[in-house]
């Protein structure tokens, strides 16, 4: 996918909580920094933003998630 996600921060926050993909692989699909993600991980970042899911969007399949 060469677009990042419609909205990346919200997307980030729902693969951190619902996937085991490292911060890399969430910062590459996401267009974003992996110390950006991090710092949502940590609580640091994206404070009360929900999480949006990108398979019920359209933007990845389950399958490409395990693949990850």
């Amino acid at each position: 996918m060469s677009n990042a996600p419609l909205m990346p921060k919200a997307t980030a926050v729902w693969l951190l909580d619902n996937t085991a993909l490292s911060f890399d692989q969430v910062a590459d699909f996401c267009k974003m920094h992996p110390l950006e993600i991090k710092a949502i991980a940590d609580g640091d970042s994206a404070q009360g933003i929900k999480g949006l899911d990108p398979i019920s969007t359209g933007q990845l399949t389950r399958e490409e998630i395990q693949l990850g």
